[in-house]
């Protein structure tokens, strides 16, 4: 028998934080390479439009409600995908929000909201889903950060605390885990173009801009594309099993500079 069985033809997945960005994008690109997928998020009918899409290409999916800040919801979603799906394969936790504002003026409830649902909502899921998979010998899990970890951000003190936590949750797991044949994984995105923080009022993204160019963080103006993120998360857990992607970094390349012959 060898080292490490190969994984099973069908590897249903779970996707939290489903409805939109990299979430949604995952999900319809895991769809297209086959695995069953459950999205999971408060926002079922933005959800539903991305199982309409998969189901459309030849794929199989469901729009499940989730929310990550509740224990009871996470159980109902997660019983439900695997009612409908079978036995988790492969997690995704990237649900969250992001809410700006410097320490001492973010009221503490608002602080913590950003805490519950970025780390203690990954935590719940991890809780959930992780147990079952020990039993099998074989399962993927994956946190999704931010760069924010490693280049933290003025005003925001509460993500980058979330992000921190999640950073520290994801390496103590693959400790914990190693030997059980899941894999713990960690994807770091730069800046992305997603729907977080694209309802900040003019105001307040120009006071957040503001507050990043002293410190360089705003090197040029080029975003990520949530795909770019659905693709490093699908060669992760697509990797053939006794390899494990421990942390993939996706950056935004900075735009090419046009030389003197340009004519785009």
């Amino acid at each position: 028998m060898p080292r490490f069985p190969a994984h099973p033809d069908r590897r249903p997945v779970i996707v939290a934080g489903a409805s939109s960005g990299i979430g949604a994008a995952t999900a319809v690109m895991l769809g297209a390479a086959g695995y069953p997928v459950a999205l999971g998020a408060r926002r079922v009918g933005k959800s539903q439009e991305f199982v309409d899409q998969i189901i459309a290409a030849g794929g199989e999916a469901v729009a499940l409600p989730l929310d990550v800040t509740d224990v009871d919801s996470i159980d109902e979603f997660v019983t439900k995908a695997e009612a409908q799906l079978g036995p988790i394969e492969v997690a995704v936790s990237g649900a969250g929000d992001l809410d700006p504002g410097r320490a001492h003026e973010l009221s503490n409830d608002d602080f913590a909201a950003q805490i519950d649902i970025h780390l203690l909502g990954a935590q719940r899921l991890f809780r959930r889903v992780v147990p079952e998979m020990i039993k099998r010998r074989r399962g993927d899990f994956v946190f999704v950060s931010s760069d924010v970890v490693t280049w933290p951000r003025p005003q925001m003190a509460a993500y980058v605390a979330a992000k921190r936590g999640v950073e520290g949750l994801s390496d103590v797991a693959r400790m914990e885990l190693e030997g059980t044949g899941v894999r713990s994984s960690l994807v770091r995105p730069g800046q992305v173009m997603t729907g977080m923080g694209m309802n900040f009022t003019p105001e307040v993204a120009e006071s957040v801009l503001n507050d990043w160019v002293p410190w360089g963080l705003a090197r040029h103006g080029n975003f990520l594309k949530p795909e770019h993120l659905a693709t490093a998360i699908t060669t992760i857990v697509s990797m053939p099993r006794g390899a494990h992607m421990r942390l993939v970094e996706v950056e935004a390349e900075a735009p090419i500079e046009r030389s003197e012959g340009d004519k785009s």
